[in-house]
């Protein structure tokens, strides 16, 4: 199986290509611009340093959340269009489970954690044994101080992604992943992918955790 997986979910805009093989081309960026002007031109790019066709990927993935509102839209039409034109099918994965997978060599329970906003967070736990990754919570948006209460379920965790927002120098059972591990990877999005059963284009669709702001405009009018 080759994959290949867009990641727009945040500031950076992400592509890579994975098959059985291993990794065939990789390539991110940190942003000031829309994804949307980026993103296909960068998939273009992977495709080449892969000597490969778009027509050549079996199944294409994105992020679907948590994340930016407009990032997640824009990566998930993307490769819906895609998909509709070569008549192909998607998944789409957790940004937190992505995360995960870049710790693939880990035996035990990692935190995956995002920040939000001010002290809220997107985490789940999951457990890694043997490269298989096991979700053992769903992705949700907790406070901070909640996230840290929530790790000492476990005897030991690894926590990894934005953990500068999180405080819990004082838990001997808690450690930190290296800094060069913490970094989600479009690698790590397809790693996620090639263990997912594909789907239908029109079944991806993102999961922000959080409302919208056009719905917060609606609640407060």
């Amino acid at each position: 199986m080759t994959v290949l997986g867009i990641d727009t979910c945040d500031k950076t805009a992400a592509c890579a290509i994975v098959s059985d093989m291993g990794v065939l081309a990789e390539s991110a960026f940190v942003t000031e611009h829309t994804h949307s002007q980026v993103i296909l031109p960068l998939a273009k790019r992977v495709l080449t340093d892969a000597g490969l066709d778009m027509k050549d990927i079996d199944v294409f993935a994105a992020i679907s959340g948590p994340g930016s509102y407009t990032g997640l839209r824009i990566g998930i039409s993307a490769v819906q269009g895609i998909c509709y034109a070569l008549d192909r099918k998607c998944v789409g994965v957790s940004a937190l489970e992505a995360l995960v997978y870049e710790l693939a060599a880990y035996e035990g329970v990692v935190c995956a954690v995002m920040h939000a906003r001010q002290d809220l967070m997107y985490n789940a736990f999951f457990r890694i044994s043997d490269g298989s990754v096991e979700r053992l919570t769903p992705d949700s948006i907790d406070k901070a101080e909640d996230v840290v209460s929530s790790m000492s379920r476990y005897d030991e965790v690894l926590v990894t992604g934005d953990v500068s927002y999180l405080s819990y120098d004082n838990t001997p059972s808690v450690r930190t992943a290296s800094v060069h591990l913490r970094r989600r990877t479009a690698v790590g999005l397809c790693c996620a992918a090639m263990t997912k059963e594909p789907a239908e284009a029109g079944l991806l669709v993102p999961d922000y955790l959080q409302i919208t702001k056009a719905e917060k405009d609606l609640e407060n009018s």
